[in-house]
C-alpha cells in the first residue's frame, strides 16, 4: 500500500524487490496482518465479508506476491494446498518463520510473479493476489501465465490500488484535490519510510481488456467502502471516505 512522499518519475524504475527487502521488517512489524482469513487491502473487509474464493478445502491455491504469507497461511488453515510466490527474499524469510510459528505448511517460491514454470499446466484451482499487481508493469504477461496454470473455469481473484485513487493528493489539507489525470499511465515513484518504490498505473479498462485478451471472463468487480468502526490501520487516510482505495476483481479462466 502506497504511503509517504510521491516524487517525480525517474528515468529508471525502482527495483521493487530490493525495496521490499529493505522494508520488510518494518512493514511486518506495523501491519499485523491476520492469518485466519484472507485480506484484500487497507481498512476494508476481508474474505469473510466478500466471499469471493469459495470453499478451499482440498484446493490447490497459488498466491502471487504472498509477502509474509498471511493469506496463504489462512488458505492452509481452511484445508487448501497453499503455494506462495514473492519477489522479495526478506518477505519470504519472514513467511517461513510465520509458517513455522503457525504450524502450517505453505510451499514458498522466490521469483517474479509471472515466472510460474514450476507449476504444471491446469493444476491450480485458485490464484489469489492482494495488492501485489501494482508493482507489475506488464500485467498481461501475468494474466497469461496464470491462465496456463489454472484449471478451466477456475478463478483468478486479485486486489490492487484503485486507479482512481492516484488522482487524489492524500497528503493535502484538501482531501479531494486532484493532482494527476486518471488517464496518466506513467509510473509513480514514491518513498515509504525513506525507501523508494515504483507503482505502475493500470486503468480499469486496461485491466478488463487485458483479462479478456488472455481469455478470462470477469464475473465480479468490487470497489469496497472503508470498513465501519474499529481501529484504523497505519495506512488510513481521510480520502478513503471519498475515493475508492482498493479495486477487487474476480475473473474465471475460459478455454484451454
Amino acid at each position: 500500500m502506497r504511503t509517504g512522499t510521491v516524487g517525480q518519475n525517474q528515468s529508471m524504475p525502482t527495483d521493487n524487490a530490493a525495496a521490499w527487502d529493505r522494508h520488510s521488517a518494518a512493514y511486518q512489524a506495523g501491519a499485523q496482518l491476520p492469518t485466519d482469513v484472507a485480506h484484500y487491502g487497507p481498512d476494508i473487509g476481508t474474505e469473510a465479508d466478500f466471499r469471493l474464493l469459495g470453499d478451499l478445502k482440498g484446493k490447490r491455491v497459488l498466491e502471487l506476491g504472498c509477502g509474509g504469507a498471511q493469506c496463504s497461511i489462512a488458505f492452509a488453515k481452511h484445508g487448501a494446498i497453499a503455494i506462495g510466490v514473492d519477489f522479495s527474499s526478506e518477505q519470504l524469510a519472514f513467511a517461513r518463520r510465520l509458517c513455522d510459528r503457525e504450524a502450517v505448511k505453505v510451499e514458498l517460491h522466490h521469483g517474479d510473479l509471472a515466472d510460474l514454470a514450476f507449476v504444471r499446466a491446469e493444476s491450480i484451482d485458485l490464484v489469489f493476489s492482494a495488492y501485489a499487481f501494482g508493482y507489475v508493469e506488464d500485467l498481461g504477461r501475468v494474466f497469461r501465465q496464470v491462465h496456463r496454470v489454472l484449471r478451466p473455469g477456475s478463478p483468478l481473484v486479485f486486489s490492487l490500488p484503485h486507479p482512481a485513487y492516484d488522482m487524489i493528493d492524500d497528503d493535502s489539507d484538501q482531501p479531494l484535490l486532484i493532482r494527476r489525470s486518471y488517464f496518466d499511465r506513467t509510473p509513480i515513484d514514491y518513498e515509504w519510510n525513506g525507501i523508494a518504490f515504483t507503482d505502475y498505473r493500470h486503468t480499469i479498462s486496461d485491466i478488463y481488456m487485458g483479462l479478456l485478451r488472455a481469455n478470462y471472463r470477469v464475473d465480479a468487480i468490487v470497489e469496497p467502502e472503508p470498513a465501519g468502526g474499529g481501529p484504523k490501520s497505519q495506512h488510513w487516510r481521510e480520502t478513503y471516505k471519498y475515493v475508492p482505495r482498493t479495486l477487487i476483481i474476480r475473473a474465471r479462466k475460459e478455454g484451454m
